[in-house]
């Protein structure tokens, strides 16, 4: 039998140990890093943030392939199927969609033609996770009946599993604290139809059987819930009150952030209303009409006043002496995370219809932030 890997050739240990892992090349498991190479070479591997519209990005593959000189297929959605077999061609179309697939650097459409010596980069969609186990983690929680469950979510705590974190997430509490969550779609997000960023506090809405699963995902679909966060940004906007309406997509060369990109982004809408202006910082009450990720975090660095404590999208860490406009001197900061509070939800309840409302408090350091700055109003 040839050799699975022609000569020369490298490839990461993560990797080879995960398509060599049985010792059995002749009947390879279809593991997510499984490649047919078929003559063409790895020049990179590694973990990336996926490029889907979540809340709480999952953990995918990045493999750049050099195409060979055994090219059978032309069409680069073609190719990627016979490379990567144990995904449909319907994720393939997906990944070459939600710009995941590149060709020599440029964004690749499934028609793209490739020759040898081609660059091929791809970033793969995270793995299943099959397996939850249940975890003794508070939660907070705001409401609770038959139908559904409403939370108000601490920081640090991502919201579902993904290859990165199995355990320690918003899920494991939920599946050890209640008996019966809805599957949706998705096994291992039992419960889940919507997310918030893992720093992100307060309001998350749980559906507990699947009925009220696509009933409440549904109204997030077709944009009928009203979702209200309080932030605290770097500085005070010139307006008062203002719409930002910039399309966002993957920042064009950090993977794991997020842009406004005018020519390939998603329609995304943000309103901000100044609460309260103090020297230096604001408060901002914001309204967003679309759920794109980090939505408003990339907005508000947009127009120049991003969050404070998010520092991927320019925000700084804030300690007491700042805010006193001291010297510097070493202790523990007031906000260490980004200062973003999901404060407010409006939403029907699954079975009666009824218009429900729920607020969640700010949490200490918010509070403690604001007290602070309160001494000192612009």
């Amino acid at each position: 039998m040839p050799p699975l890997f022609p000569e020369p050739m490298w490839i990461s240990t993560r990797l080879a140990n995960s398509l060599m892992a049985d010792n059995d090349i002749s009947e390879p498991k279809r593991q997510r890093g499984e490649i047919s190479l078929d003559g063409d070479e790895i020049i990179e591997d590694g973990v990336v943030e996926s490029i889907d519209d979540a809340a709480d990005l999952d953990i995918a593959e990045h493999v750049a392939l050099k195409v060979g000189n055994n090219l059978t297929f032309r069409r680069v959605d073609q190719y990627l199927q016979g490379r990567f077999r144990q995904f449909s061609r319907t994720t393939i179309q997906k990944l070459i969609k939600e710009q995941a697939v590149k060709v020599n650097q440029n964004y690749a459409k499934p028609s793209t033609k490739l020759s040898a010596g081609d660059i091929v980069d791809v970033i793969l969609p995270p793995p299943e996770i099959r397996e939850i186990i249940p975890e003794d983690i508070p939660l907070n929680i705001v409401y609770e009946d038959d139908d559904m469950l409403v939370i108000n979510k601490q920081a640090n705590l991502i919201v579902h599993p993904a290859r990165g974190q199995k355990s320690g997430t918003l899920v494991n509490a939920l599946v050890h604290y209640a008996k019966n969550l809805s599957k949706g779609s998705e096994c291992f997000r039992p419960g889940i139809v919507h997310r918030i960023d893992r720093n992100t506090t307060g309001i998350l809405v749980i559906a507990k059987n699947d009925t009220a699963h696509w009933r409440l995902a549904a109204q997030f679909e077709k944009r009928l819930t009203k979702k209200y966060y309080l932030t605290i940004v770097h500085g005070t906007p010139e307006l008062t009150s203002d719409c930002i309406n910039q399309p966002l997509g993957v920042h064009p060369t950090a993977r794991v952030k997020y842009a406004v990109r005018p020519d390939t982004g998603k329609e995304a809408i943000t309103f901000y209303e100044v609460l309260e202006a103090f020297r230096g910082y604001s408060l901002l009450k914001v309204n967003i009409k679309t759920g794109r990720t980090h939505q408003i975090r990339v907005h508000l660095a947009y127009i120049r006043h991003p969050i404070v404590g998010d520092d991927m999208y320019g925000g700084k860490i804030v300690y007491q002496w700042q805010l006193e406009n001291k010297e510097p001197i070493p202790q523990e900061p007031v906000m260490a995370r980004p200062a973003l509070h999901a404060w407010r939800m409006e939403i029907a309840h699954p079975t009666t219809n009824e218009q429900m409302v729920f607020e969640a408090p700010l949490p200490k350091d918010m509070q403690k932030m604001l007290d602070e700055l309160r001494k000192f109003r612009a």
